[in-house]
């Protein structure tokens, strides 16, 4: 993740995505838009979303490297995505472009480590709510594809809305059987 920040009055804005991974979401979103079989040339997809064209055209190996874009050179050339765009994933571009979705090393899950300032994992207060936090980031990114972008948001939302209240009713009713097990406890010394 970057470490840059933008004066906004006395406040400060820490970006969560580089302009690379914006640019790579938004080129690949002009991509998915066109016809099956059409391809784009850099150039056209630069003065589209306005994006720096050598700053787009490394994005663009890249994204043909790890298998999400085609392309053909020559003056017909251009590119096109490698996939269908059901089947990408704006979690898997993130990932390719930033690394793990996590924010803290101690609660990713493919590239885990503890944290240097911390004395227990197990009874740290931070890895409980920045888990929750990367499991909720990971539904949203890895359930919102380029197809989803591109038309109506209904369908994703109506699941998060269903995702996030069975969550709830299950934290419920684990702190209920947690403050069941405390007054147990109490009753029994």
């Amino acid at each position: 993740m970057p470490n840059w920040h933008e004066a906004v009055g006395e406040k400060r804005i820490v970006p969560v995505l580089s302009q690379k991974t914006r640019y790579a979401l938004k080129a690949l979103l002009e991509l998915a838009a066109l016809p099956a079989g059409a391809t784009l040339s850099s150039a056209a997809i630069s003065a589209r979303r306005t994006i720096p064209v050598k700053f787009l055209g490394a994005i663009l190996v890249e994204l043909k490297r790890d298998g999400l874009l085609r392309g053909q050179r020559g003056r017909t050339g251009g590119y096109q995505l490698a996939r269908s765009a059901e089947d990408i994933s704006f979690g898997s571009v993130v990932r390719l472009m930033e690394g793990p979705l996590a924010l803290l090393p101690c609660v990713s899950v493919t590239q885990y480590r503890p944290c240097a300032d911390c004395t227990s994992a197990r009874t740290c207060e931070l890895q409980k709510i920045f888990r929750v936090l990367r499991d909720s980031t990971v539904t949203v990114l890895d359930g919102w594809t380029l197809a989803d972008a591109s038309g109506e948001a209904g369908p994703l939302e109506t699941r998060l809305s269903a995702a996030a209240t069975k969550r709830a009713r299950r934290r419920s009713s684990l702190k209920k059987v947690s403050s069941r097990k405390g007054a147990a406890k109490k009753a029994m010394s």
